[in-house]
């Protein structure tokens, strides 16, 4: 059994989003691999656009587009914006932390914004890789979310039997059982990088050095991204909240250091981000 090591946090003033998401779980035997697939549709009317913001988790995706593009996505180095127009569909499968490493087996697997052609992560022609991609993309259009899924699946399935080792699959199983404690607030929200580490049975060095090779982030900003991924969230479910008992909630010791790391990671200080959300629900109630 698998846990799951990314929360549905991080999409920045949902109640905004002028799409439909929907997260699908991947075959059984991949389950230490991907953490989940997901398929964006939209369908804006001509002349208008919108920019969707996300607040990225220590986690790779490999995403297929409409132009053609199938290509793995490493831990953006800040926010992650996408600009949507027209009708379309992406599909995306979210790799569990530690996950693009096994499957590339290369250290450029870690680094931050790397951006990789899906045929060099997957191992297979490009033809075939090209082939996948434009199948799951269609059947996203089509509405065949399964369809999609399935046809990325037997690519990914054999990568992972080929770069499957017991070396890796202890350190990702390792990873993936302090990010599921992180994020399923099994630590409570005070949690250090100490606690981390005595939960991996390791020393906090060996955690670091574990995070560094595997991950590409710290155990440290695994701690924040979630702290601020939950801050978001609360903000954008309740405006009103006050930011102090907010920040006290989420972890921070005082107001002024979660400011700082709100701030730093969304771009906007919280009190701004809670305008910013309350608005769409203000205008839903006006149109009521």
């Amino acid at each position: 059994m698998f846990e799951p090591t990314a929360s549905t946090r991080g999409i920045v003033d949902p109640g905004a989003a002028r799409f439909d998401l929907v997260r699908l779980d991947p075959a059984p035997d991949l389950a230490d691999v991907v953490e989940r697939h997901w398929v964006i549709r939209w369908d804006l009317p001509p002349g208008e656009e919108f920019t969707q913001v996300v607040i990225p988790h220590p986690n790779a995706n490999l995403v297929a587009e409409p132009d053609g593009v199938f290509a793995a996505h490493g831990i953006p180095p800040g926010l992650f914006a996408r600009t949507l127009r027209g009708q379309g569909a992406v599909v995306g499968t979210k790799l569990r932390p530690g996950g693009l490493r096994l499957l590339l087996d290369r250290p450029d697997a870690v680094r931050r914004g790397v951006v990789l052609p899906a045929p060099a992560v997957l191992g297979a022609e490009d033809e075939a890789v090209a082939a996948a991609g434009a199948a799951a993309v269609a059947a996203a259009r089509a509405g065949d979310d399964a369809a999609a899924v399935a046809a990325v699946t037997p690519l990914l399935r054999v990568a992972a039997a080929r770069r499957r080792t017991p070396a890796a699959s202890r350190a990702t199983r390792r990873i993936g059982h302090v990010l599921a404690a992180t994020v399923g607030g099994a630590l409570g929200p005070h949690a250090t990088v100490p606690d981390l580490a005595a939960l991996a049975g390791t020393s906090t060095r060996s955690l670091q050095r574990l995070f560094a090779r595997w991950v590409g982030v710290s155990p440290a900003w695994v701690l924040r991204r979630h702290r601020v991924h939950l801050a978001a969230d609360l903000l954008a479910a309740d405006p009103a909240r006050g930011l102090a008992e907010l920040a006290t909630s989420v972890g921070y010791y005082d107001q002024a250091h979660f400011t700082d790391d709100f701030s730093r990671v969304v771009g906007t200080p919280p009190g701004s981000f809670a305008r910013r959300c309350a608005r769409p629900a203000e205008g839903a109630l006006a149109r009521a």
